[in-house]
């Protein structure tokens, strides 16, 4: 299992040590300082114009001479490494501010001669200004051709009803007082056209796509049980506030997905959601004729949310429309009257609950199942085991989280029980079921700390075979999980004799694939490489190849993404030591820069090709993830990563003999994995580096098959089908 650390540069501590786990498996000295799993020093728009400011630097000879002497010896050596030379900030940097996401037509085409008639409702309570920017927006960006909009005000003070009266081409609904969000819309929706459909949109957005409504309407037509849909929502500053929403039931406190990220692309086409926010909701007018109008047990707030389940609950799915993004100003009529928000958030909550909480509780969940693992951790296995538990969520699955380490454990430290998601801090509260299924997630030597009826354990190793400890705890298990084929084999040939099954991981296709944004030089073909440093993922063959096969004067850069945990390790006097070509090909080093984790896709679409001569991989999630976002990969054909990796979708990388597994990790004594073949991955680069439009065209199969074959959700399927064929 490749150390997913390693890619996104974390650090943690829990109680009196410090510890990480090496490759996903062995525990290892950390350094004082502590970063929590959800922060970020740095963001992949400004780690990519430091790259590019260096690439700038280093394309003309003159930029060697500039530079100080002190830092020249080094610079030859790294080509620019990022931390080895002062830059400006990145706001400093030449070229074009971030631009946002373009929008990508994802939803099926409709002629507009079968456009139905929309009716657009908005609802004004004081705020004249937010009202007079959404209307010009509406008016000057909307092309559907049959479209009309009613404004009901619910008696504003403020100029807002005069400026509304002058306008011709709106209907004005003008109440004497605040009836509310619910009978307000509701007033708008039984005296409009009866055969229209209908879209909800609040007076504090911004329209800036011009076939916003012909997309939504689209979306809403893609199939007759659609019913509700809803849309990309961002902030004014440029992040998302809403791509869907769910209700926790721990909680009953609405969570809107993606809230609070850079908008980078995520979440672009068109999904089943529970809910969406009615800041902006297309209604089909199928569904309001089966199901009526808002419930005006509401005055504000879980509207939305009860309007979705009700729809589900007479057999109408809500969709957010992927292709459309408007700019909300959340909150802005609570804010602006002055009306605390709490005591109707909460009024609403109450109603919500009484009606809709025994429902959601005895359909939500299928069957439970008891989850012993790390979900909070800057681990593979913890990134990997919390995408898991989400998805088993979402596919019915209850799950019942415990922490597999702690005092007394290969890894006795404790984990940080806030995660930064509501779902996962719940998982921790629910209690065991001590009669049902239990997984135990993790290295195969804490399998015995998962107690149950009927316990798995799910682990893996980069190796041809796994140590002694291993095979006796997997033998008293009731069967074993592994992400892999590879090591199906391996457990099978170290003496493993319980049942194995193959269940693999995968990858989230919202955050990796070929539209998420990126920062690409368009001039200098970029090779990445994402990895923890280490003997396992052979940097020295890859740093030798490269500058050996490169010049540098060619347009052409190696962008390495590097964490180092190991205090006695010093990466730049190791990569010294190796006297790489002072001629060779420019090199740039990102050594343990922190960028969040749904921003790595970002990183892998700044990059032309993603290269990985790994000596060993438990799964390979980098690779798979390059893969997902369209990228042409290189990586070693060897291990897990064969599953998924053949020359139809990437470039494997040949395998001279298998050496000696020499390594820190004591796991590994014993063992041996493959040596890459030096004198292939240059050829590899070099083929990739002049046969660029047959390599964009592989990566795009790859992404294809990613999204086809391996998601998460694809993964937990797998799961309950197991867990129904062991109850059965």
């Amino acid at each position: 299992m490749p150390k997913l650390i390693s890619r996104l540069g974390r650090w943690f501590t829990a109680g009196r040590e410090s510890v990480t786990l090496r490759s996903g498996t062995c525990p290892a000295k950390l350094p004082p300082a502590v970063h929590p799993i959800s922060d970020a020093t740095s963001t992949v728009a400004t780690l990519m114009q430091r790259a590019h400011a260096v690439i700038e630097m280093t394309s003309h000879s003159a930029a060697l001479s500039a530079l100080p002497q002190e830092t020249r010896p080094r610079f030859d050596v790294l080509w620019g490494g990022l931390r080895e030379f002062a830059l400006p900030n990145a706001e400093t940097l030449s070229g074009e501010a971030p631009t946002k996401p373009s929008q990508v037509n994802t939803a099926p085409q409709t002629s507009q001669q079968s456009l139905r008639k929309v009716v657009i409702i908005i609802l004004t309570w004081n705020g004249l200004e937010l009202t007079q920017r959404c209307l010009d927006t509406l008016k000057r960006n909307t092309t559907h051709p049959d479209y009309e909009v009613w404004v009901v005000d619910n008696a504003s003070q403020d100029g807002t009803v005069e400026y509304l009266r002058a306008i011709p081409w709106i209907h004005l609904i003008e109440n004497d007082r605040n009836l509310g969000f619910v009978r307000g819309n509701n007033q708008a929706i039984a005296a409009c056209d009866s055969n229209a459909d209908i879209v909800l949109l609040n007076n504090d957005m911004e329209i800036h796509q011009s076939d916003w409504l012909e997309r939504l309407q689209q979306s809403a037509w893609s199939a007759t049980d659609v019913g509700v849909v809803g849309c990309r929502l961002r902030r004014p500053d440029g992040r998302l506030q809403h791509a869907g929403s769910y209700m926790p039931l721990n909680s009953f406190w609405g969570q809107q997905v993606a809230a609070q990220e850079e908008d980078i692309g995520q979440y672009s086409q068109d999904r089943d959601v529970e809910g969406v926010v009615f800041a902006c909701a297309y209604l089909k007018r199928e569904l309001l004729q089966r199901l009526g109008s808002l419930d005006e047990r509401f005055f504000a707030y879980f509207e939305d949310s009860d309007y979705c389940l009700s729809a589900r609950a007479v057999g109408f799915r809500t969709l957010c429309c992927g292709s459309v993004t408007l700019d909300h100003h959340e909150n802005s009529s609570t804010r602006i009257n002055g009306v605390a928000h709490r005591p109707l958030f909460l009024k609403s909550q109450a109603i919500f609950r009484e009606k809709w909480e025994r429902q959601l509780l005895d359909t939500r969940y299928t069957q439970r199942l008891g989850w012993h693992s790390t979900i909070n951790l800057p681990t593979g296995y913890s990134i990997s085991s919390r995408e898991l538990v989400l998805a088993m969520d979402r596919t019915g699955v209850e799950v019942a989280y415990r922490y597999l380490y702690g005092p007394g454990s290969i890894l006795p430290s404790t984990e940080p029980e806030q995660t930064g998601h509501d779902l996962l801090n719940h998982v921790r509260e629910r209690p065991l079921d001590p009669n049902g299924i239990h997984v135990a997630y993790g290295q195969a030597d804490a399998f015995h700390r998962a107690k149950g009826e009927y316990r798995i354990g799910y682990t893996m190793l980069e190796t041809d075979g796994v140590p002694n400890s291993w095979v006796e705890q997997a033998n008293r298990m009731d069967e074993i999980w592994v992400p892999s084929t590879f090591n199906v084999r391996t457990m099978r040939d170290s003496g493993v004799v319980r049942p194995i099954h193959c269940m693999p991981l995968g990858i989230d296709p919202h955050y990796f694939h070929p539209r998420i944004k990126g920062s690409r030089h368009k001039q200098v073909f970029t090779f990445l490489s994402v990895f923890e440093w280490g003997e396992r993922k052979a940097p020295e063959i890859l740093l030798r190849a490269f500058t050996d096969e490169f010049l540098a004067r060619e347009d052409v850069v190696l962008l390495l993404k590097v964490v180092n945990r190991d205090e006695d390790i010093e990466v730049r006097e190791q990569i010294a030591q190796l006297n790489l070509a002072r001629n060779g090909g420019r090199v740039l080093l990102s050594l343990n820069d922190v960028i969040p984790t749904y921003q790595l896709g970002s990183l892998y679409r700044s990059a032309d090709c993603f290269v990985l001569p790994s000596r060993g991989e438990g799964w390979g999630m980098p690779v798979l993830e390059a893969m997902a976002c369209g990228l042409p990969v290189i990586a070693t054909n060897w291990s897990a990563m064969t599953d998924f990796l053949d020359e139809s979708v990437a470039y494997p990388l040949d395998v001279e003999r298998l050496v000696p597994a020499k390594a820190k990790c004591p796991y590994y004594k014993g063992f041996s994995w493959a040596e890459p073949s030096y004198e292939h991955l240059r050829a590899q680069m070099r083929h990739i580096f002049e046969h660029q439009d047959e390599a964009h065209n592989r990566g795009m199969r790859a992404s294809e098959v990613a999204h086809t074959r391996w998601t998460w959700d694809q993964a937990a399927q797998r799961i309950v089908q197991r867990l129904a064929e062991i109850r059965s």
